[in-house]
């Protein structure tokens, strides 16, 4: 049989990418050598730009946020010696920091990664996406046509043809491997037990608030995590070399300080953790995300959801190639898009990891970012599918609480009324492209018509003063126009375009800018 795309791998980021492919109307096969979804809630924390990208998704959002109601208010994290240490060090309140609302209609959510994988397992098959778990991947090859993979499931092998894969296969990557793809970074660091398990600490935690405290005791250092939303707490313990014998339910009572607590050990697991950066995230006709393409120790709480971005990216720019919308040289500006911000990201949270440990151990680790916040909403994107403007400085980063809508950037906020319903400039977006245009930028408009019959790319024209009123009048300094100007927003929300006042030929000029986009020359 022959898919547009195959996905290998079931965790975050082939699971993200299945659900937007199978959303938008491409036939998608996804395997996983497992037999279901993780029961441990793995990474924690979907960040809002992780909800930006699915909540085109009729439900899915309100879906998350039922995960994150139905635990908790809050979140504390902590450097103490265990969960009742009168002496622990609090370094984060999101009671006391909330998230600036005014930036983005989507919330940041702390949802253990076992709960979001079944919602997102669900709604992938819902759209139609052929998941198969307990499939293993035996070979890949591949040629100019596309991809042969061998698949084993039930002691029989099939052989499956494809344009495209994805691999997001874990940070072992056997395809990553197979492609002889070099990675750098500092390598594996350490490795953790983590040990969910069940107790009463009603009386050791607020109510409704997730609790994660990062341990360092005379007898190990780890995490603890309560209020996880699956119906149990977990302890992470670090190890070197090989796993000792671990006395689960001790370890549990020196993490929590409760030498005789009730605890009933649920599961355990043991990975590594590591600071590894795939060189590229694109070889021929196949992609790697998530841990695959870089994997990060945990103290940040991005990797999570960078793993979902990269599933979220990797699927637009997929479909739009296999639409026949875009040239495939037009992927790749997926690996000069996500790689720089990949690699920011671990590196942001290997220098959070060495903020942690003994200036002596603290070698040739990063600094750590100076606004943390503007890694969340403020990645700027550089490649042939953005046309930066002439002054560009090429950071790659801003800060989004003052962002102006260049190219490159995250197409801000701004409260809108169409036809009686507020809504944000970020409920525009995800489908196709959108062109904003001024008030007195009707020509845009036109022009965005005759453009998206011409090129048949999927594009709506929309001018604000028309059917979409700025209610709180910010449009024209948030993007950086005038009100003659129009923004080209692409389907991920970044903006890939602009020009300031009007044109001679709007037309043309349009045409020109997607031309370019989408590699079409």
């Amino acid at each position: 049989m022959r898919v547009p795309v195959l996905i290998v791998g079931g965790g975050y980021a082939g699971l993200s990418a299945a659900t937007m492919l199978a959303w938008r109307g491409v036939p998608v096969m996804l395997v996983e050598r497992h037999a279901s979804t993780s029961i441990q809630p793995k990474a924690f924390g979907v960040s809002t730009r992780a909800v930006e990208l699915l909540r085109p998704i009729s439900g899915l959002e309100e879906e998350l946020r039922g995960i994150w109601q139905g635990i908790g208010e809050s979140m504390r994290i902590a450097i103490a010696a265990s969960l009742t240490d009168p002496d622990a060090n609090i370094i984060l309140d999101t009671s006391t920091m909330p998230f600036p609302r005014h930036l983005s209609p989507a919330p940041d959510l702390g949802a253990p990664q076992a709960e979001v994988e079944r919602i997102l397992r669900r709604k992938a098959e819902e759209l139609g996406a052929d998941l198969r778990f307990s499939t293993e991947l035996v070979s890949l090859e591949q040629d100019e046509d596309g991809v042969t993979a061998l698949l084993h499931a039930d002691g029989v092998e099939t052989t499956v043809r494809a344009d495209y894969v994805i691999a997001a296969d874990g940070y072992r990557s056997p395809i990553r491997a197979a492609l002889g793809v070099t990675t750098s970074g500092k390598g594996v660091l350490g490795h953790m037990r983590a040990i969910m398990f069940d107790a009463d600490l009603t009386a050791l935690v607020n109510e409704r608030e997730v609790t994660l405290w990062f341990l360092q005791n005379t007898a190990f250092t780890g995490a603890l995590i309560t209020g996880t939303g699956v119906g149990a707490h977990v302890l992470g313990v670090n190890y070197d070399g090989e796993e000792p014998g671990f006395d689960d339910v001790e370890m549990v009572r020196l993490g929590v300080g409760v030498p005789d607590l009730d605890v009933t050990v649920l599961d355990t697991t043991s990975f590594a953790i590591g600071h590894v950066l795939a060189d590229t995230y694109r070889v021929g006709r196949v992609f790697l995300a998530g841990d695959a393409a870089h994997t990060m120790p945990p103290t940040g709480g991005q990797g999570g959801s960078t793993a979902l971005q990269d599933g979220c990216d990797i699927a637009w720019r997929l479909w739009l190639v296999v639409s026949s919308q875009a040239d495939p040289a037009f992927l790749d500006s997926y690996d000069a898009e996500r790689r720089p911000v990949g690699e920011l990201v671990a590196d942001a949270q290997l220098a959070n990891l060495g903020f942690r440990m003994p200036p002596a151990e603290r070698v040739d680790y990063p600094e750590p970012l100076e606004d943390p916040f503007a890694a969340i909403l403020g990645c700027r994107y550089h490649s042939s599918a953005i046309l930066s403007e002439p002054d560009d400085d090429g950071s790659l980063l801003e800060d989004p609480r003052v962002a102006t809508g260049r190219p490159g950037g995250r197409a801000p906020h701004v409260v809108l009324d169409w036809d009686g319903r507020t809504i944000s400039t970020l409920d525009l977006f995800g489908s196709g492209f959108v062109l904003l245009a001024g008030p007195y930028g009707q020509s845009w408009v036109d022009a965005g018509r005759a453009v998206r019959d011409q090129l048949g790319v999927r594009l709506a024209p929309h001018r604000i003063g028309g059917e979409l009123l700025d209610v709180e009048g910010q449009w024209l300094e948030r993007y950086g126009v005038g009100k003659a100007g129009a923004v080209l927003v692409r389907p991920d929300g970044y903006v890939a375009w602009r020009s300031a006042g009007p044109d001679l030929d709007p037309a043309g000029t349009l045409e020109s800018a997607l031309v370019r986009i989408l590699s079409l020359l």
